[in-house]
């Protein structure tokens, strides 16, 4: 797993370096918030540009590691857990730069970042319910209306950055070439406003937001719990990894019944 930092001007620029799609295993998720914390704490930058190399910005979580071994949740979890409270709790304010596919991991970076800008090319979906899990849909709901973001977390479908715009979900949706150009040019303008006014701004704005977004993630992560030792979840997961379709069988339609 490699996370890439480059500070200069007040802006530190994070970027995801894991090919090929930016899935990161538990270890990459605990690496990706021990940087943005060490970053917003260290003072040496005024704003976060949280980018990606390779084809996508992020493909989630590692699904290979949890078919070998699916206890490897539990470390999973709280490797996103961890990322995405670091983004969202970062001193400084954090713009994600998104293009190609931000998927599960990819949603709750992005759904705990300040702003977002797109590149044309991206899509944003949470596929968890085909990979045997749950989780993101607090960040998801950042995002999206609450009637669109359980058709995205039923269905598992993407939809474009074109889409994401008109629904208010992203800032801005630019091309793929200008993208870096367009997230710089804003991180600048923020960059040069006071460190002090900066930092009380995050604070203020995370203090009066109505849906505690670590609250409601940490329920959502109970859940996954809840799935992953169940027989679906690990067909999912081996499904996936496989290239196959699922097949579920029938006893699990009354399991979540108390």
């Amino acid at each position: 797993m490699s996370v890439k930092v480059n500070v200069k001007n007040g802006i530190a620029e994070v970027t995801l370096a894991h090919p090929p799609v930016n899935a990161l295993d538990s270890a990459g998720w605990a690496l990706l918030a021990e940087t943005i914390n060490a970053v917003g704490e260290s003072g040496d930058a005024n704003v976060i540009v949280l980018g990606a190399e390779g084809r996508g910005f992020c493909a989630g979580v590692d699904i290979k590691e949890l078919a070998a071994d699916g206890s490897a949740i539990t470390k999973v979890n709280k490797g996103c857990y961890d990322s995405f409270a670091a983004v969202y709790d970062c001193e400084i304010p954090v713009i994600a730069a998104a293009h190609g596919f931000v998927l599960g991991g990819g949603i709750g970076l992005c759904g705990a970042a300040d702003i977002i800008i797109a590149a044309d090319n991206a899509t944003f979906g949470l596929p968890e319910i085909d990979r045997g899990a749950l989780g993101a849909a607090t960040h998801l709901m950042r995002m999206f209306p609450i009637q669109k973001v359980r058709r995205m977390l039923y269905t598992g479908e993407s939809i474009s950055a074109e889409e994401a715009h008109r629904f208010g979900a992203i800032e801005s949706v630019v091309p793929k070439e200008k993208l870096h150009d367009e997230v710089m040019a804003l991180a600048a303008k923020i960059a040069e406003k006071s460190p002090r006014a900066l930092r009380l701004a995050k604070e203020s704005l995370n203090g009066i937001e109505l849906l505690d977004i670590k609250k409601s993630y940490r329920f959502e992560q109970g859940f996954t719990l809840e799935l992953y030792p169940s027989p679906d979840s690990q067909e999912a997961r081996n499904a996936f990894v496989e290239k196959r379709d699922a097949h579920f069988s029938d006893d699990g339609k009354n399991k979540g019944k108390k």
